[in-house]
């Protein structure tokens, strides 16, 4: 049996698709052919979406995979996995039916990439952002017309985002294009900016107003649905009971190394040397300094210490967060891997709102204490996000390449990874309130794992989620609060630990199978070096014997 059709092409046509399809993606992927279009999220667009799908779905089954090399083997079944999942989260979990905030997300994101990355000469962009705005009441409708009994906190949690939608309208978009001397398009983006922010209002009073009083659905998915999301997404086939099992045994563990290292601090009780830790911060408005400063320091032992590769490629600016993305404390916005041309990159960084009063001030920069900071600079930046992607802009394989196929275990766990890498590998030796910070993170990241199981596999409460943040995981309430109303809507915010725990086993299997030869610059370099690929991917193409055991 021979193939019925190459499986490049078989690629290359499924990709070209996808980025019809989800343009606001597609963009943030680096390729921009689309960028005039917003999504479309109506009940005809979705089920044309899946019999599109079904169709790709039969044209891959058809092509041999035994027939293909080896490494394209395991890309036809990252392709096959993530194709399905796709079909699931249409059919079966159906996000769009069920969460106000995904609409928003969509558009924000959308809007968000034609102002911050300059792929493209100004006026051009400002006319594509102005063909997005005309058709933002199409996509508010659909929005409307598929929404109809959410739960009450997906409610809540959309009217926060859709606020910052109509923000960003209406004080990012005029502050992007304010260098623009078209005249004719300035006053197009004004006029159809005001048609925008009417919409969404209208959106926003419905949700208010509408949905809201009668919003009683459960915002759980069942333990079947999110155990067979994690293995079509991720590859994770464990039982949730398994992953529960795993997280409080690590969150244990984690507990007691913070414990051993806070008593370095002060012997007669560790959480108050956290508390005097997390006492330690920026003052209101000077987060973004003290990040700067951070990055140079981080960037500096890298280089000095050879751990990984350092591509060259464009600085990365901190920056405050925009006003639609101030839900989460830092983001990194880096340019797609498939850009042809160089352009900036983002850290960005939620400071403090000096309209809050001055206990929600002080609560806010005690979770961004200056420990915690140096984590979330190594999470984000160095040697995270931002230097996967300079890696990742090598990689030729479009299928290891491509956000659409991209596992968010492996690039979070990466991430996250790198936290403990850094602080194993001596960064600022002896300084056991940086191993305190990071340690903090881990707990938090445990406990994500912890409440998503029991949230939508179990009867856990909002309420008792944030518990569970603040009394094992030692955050302020606020945050530990935003913790557990983000599982209710991002379900699958455990693969951080998971994916670390994932790459941790990758290591010291790869350290055994190597034996002298091994080295942790040579092994962050090959992982980097393929991509985006799921974790059991990895394995299978880094070692010669896979047990196929992803996590112990």
């Amino acid at each position: 049996m021979h193939p019925s059709e190459p499986f490049p092409h078989f690629v290359d046509d499924y990709l070209s698709y996808l980025y019809e399809v989800y343009p606001g993606r597609a963009s943030l992927d680096g390729v921009h052919l689309h960028d005039d279009l917003l999504e479309n999220l109506s009940r005809s667009g979705i089920d044309a979406h899946i019999r599109a799908l079904a169709g790709f779905s039969r044209r891959l089954y058809q092509i041999d995979a035994t027939a293909l090399q080896a490494v394209e083997q395991v890309e036809h079944q990252i392709v096959a996995a993530r194709l399905e999942a796709e079909m699931f989260e249409l059919e079966q979990v159906r996000t769009l039916e069920r969460s106000p905030h995904v609409y928003a997300d969509i558009l924000a994101a959308s809007l968000a990439s034609q102002t911050m990355f300059a792929y493209a000469p100004e006026a051009e962009r400002a006319r594509r952002t102005l063909s997005k705005l005309r058709q933002l009441p199409a996509l508010v409708q659909a929005a409307r017309d598929n929404v109809r009994e959410p739960a009450g906190i997906l409610v809540k949690v959309g009217l926060d985002t859709w606020r910052g939608v109509l923000r960003l309208i209406e004080r990012d978009l005029p502050r992007a294009f304010a260098t623009l001397d078209d005249l004719h398009v300035l006053g197009d983006l004004a006029d159809a900016s005001t048609e925008a922010v009417t919409s969404v209002q209208g959106y926003v009073e419905h949700l208010e107003k509408d949905l809201a009083p009668r919003a009683k659905a459960s915002f759980r998915l069942g333990a079947e649905a999110f155990q067979q999301k994690l293995k079509l997404e991720e590859g994770i086939g464990l039982s949730a009971e398994r992953l529960l099992e795993v997280a409080l045994r690590e969150l244990t563990a984690t507990q007691e190394e913070f414990r051993a290292v806070a008593s370095r601090l002060d012997a007669a009780d560790p959480l108050a040397a956290w508390r005097a830790t997390k006492a330690r911060h920026p003052e209101p408005g000077g987060l973004l300094d003290a990040a700067r400063s951070q990055l140079a320091e981080l960037s500096t032992f890298l280089s000095r210490q050879g751990l990984v590769s350092m591509p060259a490629g464009e600085p990365v600016e901190v920056a405050a967060s925009p006003e639609f993305y101030r839900w989460t404390a830092a983001s990194m916005w880096t340019p797609g891997p498939f850009e042809t041309r160089p352009s900036r990159a983002y850290y960005f960084l939620t400071d403090v709102d000096r309209r809050w009063p001055p206990e929600r001030q002080t609560e806010h920069l005690r979770d961004l204490n200056y420990p915690a900071l140096w984590t979330l600079s190594m999470h984000e930046v160095y040697p995270g996000h931002f230097l996967h992607v300079q890696h990742l802009r090598r990689v030729e394989s479009k299928v290891r390449k491509s956000a659409f196929f991209a596992s968010s275990a492996f690039v979070e766990g990466w991430a996250h990874y790198c936290e403990q890498m850094m602080i194993e590998a001596g960064f600022r030796k002896g300084d056991a309130a940086l191993r305190l910070g990071q340690l903090a993170d881990a707990l938090v990241r445990l406990a994500r794992v912890v409440v998503a199981v029991r949230l939508h596999c179990e009867d856990l409460s909002v309420e008792q989620g944030m518990r569970f943040f603040r009394d094992e995981a030692y955050l302020e309430e606020a945050t530990a609060r935003r913790e557990a109303e983000r599982g209710t809507f991002d379900p699958t915010y455990l693969v951080y630990s998971i994916g670390r725990l994932m790459l941790l086993k990758l290591r010291h299997d790869c350290r055994e199978e190597m034996d002298g030869r091994f080295t942790l610059r040579g092994f962050h370099d090959t992982l980097l070096g393929q991509g985006v690929a799921p974790v059991w991917a990895h394995r299978r193409l880094m070692l010669r014997q896979d047990t196929a055991a992803v996590l112990d």
